[in-house]
């Protein structure tokens, strides 16, 4: 189950973050998935609570989007979404595409809670959400 490693890479990556922004913890956590990645997102989700137990990633939120599959037409140089078995251009129809995306697994957002004493109204500041810049993980 090559999800479990994905998942610990993954929480690495966010823990290196939560260090880098002095967060106490990670409220949630975003990714990517492209339907060509490779990678199942329900077994990711089974996954994720082995990985991250002892972490400060451990009762984050894991919310994971799926990515369009985008092919670039070689014939009319058009852009198009289309169906992981039919990467036909949908604008001409021809079949020298190039894929754009949708084979990507990508950290796209992660919200931190951060450390430090309390504000003017006694509470401990929520971080913006942390852009990781896309990080592709495989």
């Amino acid at each position: 189950m090559h999800e479990l490693a994905i998942c610990q890479s993954l929480v690495t990556q966010v823990e290196d973050i939560a260090h880098d922004h002095d967060a106490a913890r990670v409220v949630s956590i975003v990714i990517g998935i492209g339907a060509l990645s490779g990678v199942e997102a329900q077994l990711l989700r089974h996954a994720y609570p082995v990985a991250s137990a002892g972490t400060v990633a451990q009762e984050a939120q894991l919310e994971i989007e799926e990515l369009p599959i985008r092919v670039k037409c070689g014939e009319c140089g058009e852009e198009s979404t289309v169906k992981p078995n039919k990467l036909l251009c949908r604008h001409c129809g021809d079949w020298r595409t190039t894929l754009v995306s949708g084979d990507e697994l990508m950290l796209m957002r992660v919200e931190l809670e951060k450390t430090g004493a309390p504000d003017a109204d006694g509470l401990t500041g929520m971080a913006p959400a942390a852009q990781s810049e896309n990080r592709r993980m495989h």
